[in-house]
């Protein structure tokens, strides 16, 4: 079955940088558009990243363009999002979707992995 696993969050200090993994299993990555949402404490879920199949192009909210780039593994069915220059307000649980094109209304999306918490304080 499709299945979706995070990895890769932590604490992190203001400025420093992570990267995160979405390990895929049961489809192939590159069929599909994959997503990175994240949600904080009583905010919406909001979309950060998407890389579409056809192309490999990439979309970013405002929020995070210049400081977080997506990408993805064939070989390994892996996607990434590596975050710099973080600040606290990037704090929140990041998702990985998956959907057949790039939308940037969660609800469109139809595998969503369990999350990985980021966090960003001194």
């Amino acid at each position: 079955q499709v299945q979706l696993v995070e990895s890769g969050g932590g604490l992190v200090q203001p400025g420093g940088s992570l990267r995160l993994s979405c390990a895929a299993s049961g489809f192939t990555l590159d069929d599909y558009a994959i997503g990175w949402f994240r949600q904080a404490p009583g905010k919406e879920r909001e979309g950060v990243s998407c890389i579409r199949s056809s192309d490999g192009s990439t979309y970013y909210a405002d929020s995070v363009k210049g400081r977080f780039t997506i990408s993805r593994d064939n070989a390994k069915n892996t996607l990434y999002l590596r975050m710099s220059s973080l600040k606290p307000e990037d704090t929140a649980v990041y998702y990985c979707a998956v959907a057949g094109k790039c939308y940037s209304d969660y609800l469109m999306y139809d595998y969503w992995g369990q999350g990985t918490q980021v966090t960003v304080s001194s």
